[in-house]
């Protein structure tokens, strides 16, 4: 278990996804600040404290350990940070401010009954090709798009690539089954293949928007 920063905010970080964040209030500049001099990390949990109201920390909450890779600060105090995803967290306990930020305990939040990475190569493969049949498929697709390592999770490597809304990632971030994660993103790769094709699907009766799909922000210059 360990003790850190906790920095609600309305965007999901996925493990091992870039993220840039305009920091701008003093009780953020601070966290920056004392993260800038130890290790560099905080924990990044989903709010919106306009739905939610306030951030209260509380236990069983997933978010992501987030590591500063980049910071470039501004002569009025502000600071411009990129941030990539270490691995998912959940809060075990908030403690009592200490600081002008939020602090918590946090431990490791782990998938349950992982099988081994053989048993999820077809499914990763499955997934993978179905990505590309829909990049291929788009009027203006990416400039790039990253290698991706079929034998690590292919779940959170694909995810960012998909702007769809925080609730849709947040729950996606909490699945606790690759094969899982996996179903769920071969129904989005599908749907945008269907409407393409001009073909109905479940997403279509459901309503829901067609998701873009990007290669993550640009990095810091």
């Amino acid at each position: 278990m360990s003790r850190i920063p906790l920095f609600p905010l309305p965007v999901v970080l996925f493990p091992g996804a870039d993220l840039p964040l305009h920091i701008f209030e003093q009780r953020y500049r601070d966290m920056v600040a004392d993260c800038l001099a130890g290790d560099r990390l905080f924990g990044l949990v989903h709010h919106d404290s306009d739905v939610q109201g306030p951030f209260l920390g509380e236990p069983g909450r997933v978010g992501t350990l987030a590591r500063i890779t980049q910071h470039e600060p501004f002569e009025d105090g502000r600071s411009m940070i990129l941030v990539r995803g270490e691995h998912r967290i959940t809060i075990r306990e908030e403690h009592d401010l200490q600081h002008l930020y939020y602090e918590g305990t946090v431990v490791p939040y782990l998938d349950q009954g992982l099988p081994g990475s053989s048993a999820l190569r077809r499914p990763r493969e499955h997934t993978l090709d179905l990505f590309h049949a829909v990049l291929r498929a788009m009027e203006r697709p990416p400039d790039e798009v990253p290698a991706f390592d079929l034998d690590q999770d292919l779940s959170f490597q694909l995810a960012p690539m998909i702007q769809i809304d925080h609730q849709w990632q947040q729950s996606f971030l909490e699945l606790r089954d690759e094969g899982y994660r996996l179903e769920r993103l071969d129904a989005v790769f599908q749907a945008a293949l269907d409407r393409v094709g001009g073909a109905s699907s479940a997403a279509d009766e459901e309503g829901d928007d067609t998701p873009g799909f990007g290669t993550g922000p640009e990095p810091m210059n």
